[in-house]
């Protein structure tokens, strides 16, 4: 039996490791041991502990409770902390995923143990180095021995970079996911009955990237655009905690006049908005691709993406912060046909069995020298 721990420490963490870890659990359960770690980056409830309940994820072996501060000093909590589970547990592999601060960090923490790192969603690149996530991605795919890519792009990325050895596309296990829970969503239209909106009708909004929330220019752009468009169309915007405190900071909530302001939603009434919306405007990464998932055409207010096949294929628009962009894009979509996409880029839906087999072949699964042996 091989020893797996996974790190996780926000919401779309969880989402993708609930693909693996249910894969594991039903189908390699004498196989592999996993030990869930949660940093405590997300540690709102409806971002966290009950995505856990909702996603059939059990709960962490591990909570860190380790949220706020600055890029370094999170970083740098979650390492010391990691590394002690990793002493403790002493595990054959480190699974992380994304690129948030939680994956740069236990990433970090395994190679300096010399414990191989298996990265999921490998390769993605913005080619923006002023994006925290950018860095984040870079370095956890430059210390992981395994590099999970969900496209042929990631893998062309790295190739680049000089990464082949271990490189391998599995798909997105997003898109597993996706298929997975789109039965339980067919059906749910509670959360459109108590925002008092009806099936097409309404756009749904998310921001929350440092690089829009941290500049009160765009994010103050962004909200009057939203704003606007709420005179067309419904705009229902689930609001970050971060975003929130920022809008009060900057003295900009007046802008918020015209939108439907939420909390963060559980995963199931969101992925139903999603389904549901006649319009996506996001500057989120996991956002993009289930508005693609879902056939719902797309807005990302960036100036770049990751998920570059979402543009190729026509679903997904990039208008930077632009108050005109956004609208001028958004009366464009609204008034057009329904989105047809025929691509496939994402793989077929077993990326997460895909993961689980590669790291159970014999080559992948043998027991290192780590520093723990002479402790």
């Amino acid at each position: 039996m091989i020893r797996i721990v996974t790190i996780v420490g926000a919401r779309p963490q969880f989402i993708k490791a609930a693909a693996v870890s249910r894969v594991i659990r039903d189908e390699f359960a004498g196989e592999i041991e996993e030990i869930l770690v949660h940093t405590g980056q997300h540690y709102d409830e409806n971002m966290s502990l009950v995505f856990f309940d909702e996603l059939d994820i059990p709960r962490p072996g591990f909570n860190l409770e380790i949220a706020g501060g600055s890029h370094g000093v999170m970083t740098g909590r979650m390492l010391e902390a990691i590394e002690n589970v990793l002493f403790t547990e002493k595990p054959d592999w480190v699974l992380v995923y994304g690129d948030t601060n939680s994956t740069l960090a236990g990433a970090l923490a395994a190679a300096k143990l010399h414990i191989p790192v298996a990265h999921v969603e490998a390769g993605l690149r913005s080619f923006n180095m002023r994006m925290p996530e950018e860095i984040n991605r870079i370095l956890a795919d430059r210390v992981s021995s395994l590099l999970f890519c969900p496209t042929e792009n990631a893998v062309r990325n790295l190739s680049s970079e000089g990464l082949i050895k271990g490189v391998h596309n599995v798909g997105d296990v997003m898109f597993d996911v996706a298929l997975f829970y789109r039965g339980k969503t067919q059906s749910n239209r509670a959360i459109l009955k108590k925002l008092k909106i009806s099936e097409k009708s309404y756009a749904l909004a998310t921001v929350h990237r440092a690089e829009n929330t941290d500049s009160p220019d765009r994010l103050e752009k962004i909200l009057m655009a939203l704003s606007q468009l709420g005179a067309k169309l419904d705009v229902v915007l689930p609001l970050h905690p971060r975003t929130r405190r920022l809008i009060d900071k900057y003295e900009i909530k007046r802008h918020l006049a015209g939108i439907k302001i939420t909390d963060p939603l559980p995963f199931l009434d969101m992925v139903a908005l999603e389904r549901s919306a006649k319009l996506i405007l996001t500057d989120s990464g996991g956002v993009q691709k289930e508005a693609f998932f879902y056939g719902v055409p797309c807005i990302t207010m960036r100036d770049e993406t990751e998920w570059v096949e979402t543009v190729w294929t026509g679903a997904n628009k990039l208008v930077d912060a632009s108050y005109e962009r956004i609208l001028d894009e958004a009366t464009s979509k609204i008034n057009s046909t329904p989105l047809v996409i025929n691509e496939k880029p994402y793989g077929d839906g077993t990326s997460a069995n895909a993961i689980v087999n590669i790291l159970l072949q014999p080559g992948n699964n043998k027991r290192i020298e780590t520093p723990w042996q002479y402790c």
